[in-house]
This record gives C-alpha cells, sequence and structure tokens, in this order.
C-alpha cells in the first residue's frame, strides 16, 4: 500500500488536535466538588412554614346501618364531634428551600414553598432558626423573597450567574433540603435549555439531571464557579422521586423579577397589549412568509402600547427590540424583561414586506381581565347558508344568534351555525364562532365570505386567511382550499 506523505500528515495533525480537546475536556472535568460544597452551604437554608387549617379534611357520609343498630349513635356522635364549629383547627407544615442573596438577610425561594404561610421560618446551615417576614411574592414565575433579621450574625451571599452562557453538558450543583434532611449536595449537567413545563406564561426552565427532590424547591442551582444560573422548583416524576429529570428558572429570568419584589415589593412588568397566537406552516404561507417564525397578533388592547404605536390585527412580530421571535411564546418573556417606558423597535410583517415600529413599553396590569365564558345554549336547527368546499353554515347575526351563542352585541361578522366534515372541521371551527374577516377584508354576509373563498381559489391560493373570534378568543385561522376542478 502506497501512502502519500501529505495524507500521513494531514492524518497525525488531526489526532493530535483531537488529543488536545480530549485532554482539555478531561481536565474540566472537576476531580471533586468538595471546595465548591464547603464555599456554597453556608448561603443556603432551609425553609419551614405552618398553616391553620380550620377544616383539614372532608367528614365522611353517616353509614347506612339497620334501624336500632348499636353503632347508629355511635357513629352520630363521632361525625357530630368532628363537625362542630368550636372544632380545634389544625396546623399543617411544608418544607423547602432556599438561598441568601443579600447579607443584610434577604433570602430567596419558591412562591409555592411559602404560599398561605402563616408562620415562616428560615433555618440556616449552623442550625440557627430566625423569623422570616415575606417582601414579595410572583406567582408567575414562583418566585419569592423573604427578609430574615441576622442581628450581628455575617451572613454569607451568593451571587447571581448568567444563566444565557449555561450550555447543555455543563457541570451543575445543586443544594437544598430534600425530604427534610438539610443541606444535601447533588450534582449532574445542565441536560436540556427553555424547556416549557406548562407551569406558567414564562416558562423557560433549565433542566437538569442533578438530583432534586421534594424539599429541593427554592434551592439553587450552581455553575462550576459557584454562580447561581437557577432556582430549582419542580421535578418529572412518576413515583415521587428523583429520576433524573428536574426543572429550574433560569437566573436570567428570575433577577429581575426578584429586584422588583426587593424594591416594590410586586413584579413591574414590560406590557405590549396585544393577544397573540402561533404562527404555522399554513398561515405563514397565507400571509406570504417563507418561515413559520414570529407572533402572530390576533387582537390589541384599545389603550394598550401596542394600540398606540399603530400595530393592528394580522401583524406578524418578527423581532422585539432587536431579538428574533422564533416562536410566539418568547414573545411575552422578553416583553415582559424590557423596561417600562422603554421605547422599543419592533419589526414586523404586514400587507407582504417588514416594517418597523416603536412601541413605548407599559406595565403590565396586575389584574388582567379575564374573558368570561360563554354560558351553554340549546342546539337549535342550522340556519344560513353553505359555503362550498368549507363544510360550514354561516349566517348573518341577530339576536337569536346572539342569544343562543353568547355573543355580546357590538360584535359584528358571521357566525358559525354548522360544521360538517371538512377544512372548517380540520382547522377546529365550531359553531358558534364568528369570522370576521376573510383575505383581511370584513365579512357581513354568506356571499361576502363565499366570494372570498372563490376570488382564492381563482388565484390559485392554497389557503384562505380568516379572522375567527368566539367568547374565548380571538385567532386567525388559515383555511385550506380544495383544488379548483379544471373545466
Amino acid at each position: 500500500m502506497i501512502v502519500s506523505r501529505r495524507w500521513m500528515v494531514t492524518t497525525i495533525a488531526a489526532l493530535a488536535i483531537f488529543a488536545q480537546s480530549a485532554a482539555a475536556m478531561a481536565r474540566e472535568a472537576p476531580g471533586s466538588f468538595a471546595d465548591l460544597a464547603e464555599k456554597l452551604l453556608p448561603a443556603v437554608v432551609n425553609i419551614s412554614t405552618t398553616q391553620t387549617i380550620k377544616n383539614p379534611e372532608r367528614v365522611p357520609e353517616m353509614p347506612q346501618f339497620p334501624p336500632g343498630s348499636p353503632f347508629e349513635d355511635f357513629f352520630k356522635e363521632f361525625l357530630e364531634r368532628q363537625t362542630r364549629p368550636d372544632a380545634a383547627p389544625k396546623r399543617a407544615t411544608s418544607l423547602g428551600s432556599g438561598f441568601i442573596i443579600d447579607a443584610g438577610g434577604y433570602v430567596v425561594t419558591n412562591n409555592h414553598v411559602i404560599a398561605d404561610a402563616d408562620e415562616i421560618t428560615v433555618t440556616l446551615h449552623d442550625d440557627t432558626t430566625h423569623k422570616a417576614t415575606l417582601v414579595g411574592r410572583d406567582s408567575k414565575t414562583d418566585l419569592a423573597v423573604l427578609k430574615i433579621d441576622p442581628g450581628k450574625k455575617a451572613l454569607v451571599a451568593v451571587p447571581w450567574g448568567n444563566s444565557d452562557d449555561s450550555r447543555i453538558g455543563d457541570w451543575v450543583l445543586a443544594i437544598g433540603n430534600p425530604f427534610g434532611l438539610g443541606g444535601t449536595v447533588t450534582a449532574g449537567i445542565v441536560s436540556a435549555r427553555a424547556r416549557d413545563i406548562n407551569a406558567g406564561p414564562y416558562d423557560d426552565f433549565i433542566q437538569t439531571d442533578a438530583s432534586i427532590n421534594r424539599g429541593n424547591s427554592g434551592g439553587p442551582l450552581f455553575n462550576s464557579t459557584g454562580e447561581v444560573v437557577g432556582i430549582n422548583t419542580a421535578i418529572f416524576s412518576p413515583s415521587g422521586g428523583s429520576i433524573g429529570i428536574g426543572f429550574a428558572i433560569p437566573a436570567s429570568l428570575a433577577k429581575p423579577v426578584i429586584d422588583d419584589l426587593k424594591q416594590f415589593g410586586r413584579t413591574r412588568r414590560g406590557w405590549l397589549g396585544v393577544r397573540i397566537q402561533s404562527l404555522d406552516p399554513e398561515l405563514a404561507e397565507s400571509m406570504g412568509l417563507s418561515e413559520s417564525k414570529g407572533a402572530l397578533v390576533a387582537s390589541i388592547n384599545a389603550d394598550g402600547p401596542a394600540a398606540k404605536a399603530k400595530l393592528k390585527p394580522g401583524d406578524v412580530i418578527l423581532k422585539f427590540d432587536g431579538r428574533d421571535i422564533t416562536e410566539m411564546r418568547k414573545l411575552p418573556r422578553i416583553v415582559a424583561e424590557t423596561a417600562i417606558g422603554k421605547k422599543t423597535p419592533v419589526e414586523i410583517w404586514r400587507d407582504g414586506k417588514r416594517m418597523t415600529l416603536d412601541v413605548a413599553v407599559g406595565e403590565l396590569p396586575e389584574e388582567p381581565e379575564e374573558v368570561a365564558k360563554a354560558p351553554e345554549k340549546p342546539q337549535t336547527q342550522a340556519q344560513g347558508q353553505v359555503v362550498p368546499g368549507t363544510g360550514m353554515t354561516v349566517s348573518p347575526l341577530n339576536p337569536a344568534l346572539r342569544e343562543r351563542f353568547g355573543l355580546e352585541d357590538d360584535t359584528v361578522g358571521l357566525v358559525v351555525t354548522d360544521v360538517k366534515d371538512g377544512a372548517a372541521a380540520d382547522k377546529g371551527i365550531k359553531p358558534g364562532d364568528v369570522v370576521i374577516e376573510a383575505g383581511n377584508k370584513p365579512v357581513r354576509n354568506p356571499a361576502d365570505l363565499i366570494k372570498a373563498v372563490e376570488a382564492a381559489k381563482a388565484s390559485s391560493q392554497k389557503f384562505l386567511l380568516l379572522r375567527v373570534e368566539n367568547p374565548q378568543a380571538l385567532r386567525y385561522v388559515a383555511l385550506p382550499l380544495a383544488e379548483s376542478k379544471k373545466k
């Protein structure tokens, strides 16, 4: 076999680079976490709470006995004792973890650890206990800030790290109070980033395989330099114990919330004043977008920042403050993190082209208005006109139909009175939905919608963009169009 000298040199060089990389990786793997754990343990605390429960459990119903049974009087007396108004309330306790972020006595934990607590006690690493007061809490991110008075005791605080720099595969250390056992150290790696576990509107969890169990909630997740990159919050476990899937709130999300809670006692979040929905490939195609990235504006708060900046329903938000909106759920978190009052550039897609608007970010109202569900109405025989090729029947609104479907007096459009198998049913359109627009044009009678469908087919469009409303939501739907038959 004849091997060229050039090939040998190249191969040897590649092997040398591989060997150097392997050696570097070996050096990065810690031989022990002992020094790091010794430094961090004093900053991690155990949290216990007590709560008074006036009606601790449901009283069982009176068993059925034969008339005159000796057990009848016994059970009657027992149940009366359980339901007496002067019965002593019971005390419930819970355990969790936390960590000190300020030598003045500020402690961070999860909101669910201290929720509804009458008393909160913080136990330091040296087993001394302190009564804690609640500074502020935020249920949306499940965070809370407590304050203890350390007296003359010097507290050890830990610094925040940049969780955005954490990479999948990085070492992490979790310290907490699992099952009430006290300071416990576990190690693992970052298993995944940006996990959405449907815990709240700002889900962006770090997933780790470091052992996390009940009682670890509120404890810190450290990087290899001893900085807090996450707050351990939840586990996935069919059995209730650790199976190597734990979730931590990233520091980049937690720190601004904690700063607000310390300063104001509540969270001040940026607010855009829009209702958004995901952009699927069919919606993207119907709007002339090559990719299904961004957040589609379904509706706009009349008095919100977006309305003042002239955003419109049907706009697709592609960038906010220079950050790409690759998927819809990223936008609420990015907006929430933006400074209130900041003039922010928003890049949108409208009418087939990109444009940029400046929006002055507002403050999210503490109690956003909720839309009540419409009462169920008895079904009556379908009325209206069938829209060919869609499977749905629509009708102009009238008092009887508003009453039937629980629609407001100011609702305008065509109400769907019946849906058969077909394109509309496949897209989740149901009786009671109101078609407001078709092809970005208002529809007020069945002929408008039928004309829009025929025009879209004639121009070889695959989808017709509908704007659909019901008492629970306002959304856009890309309605598939059956191919026109050739004559």
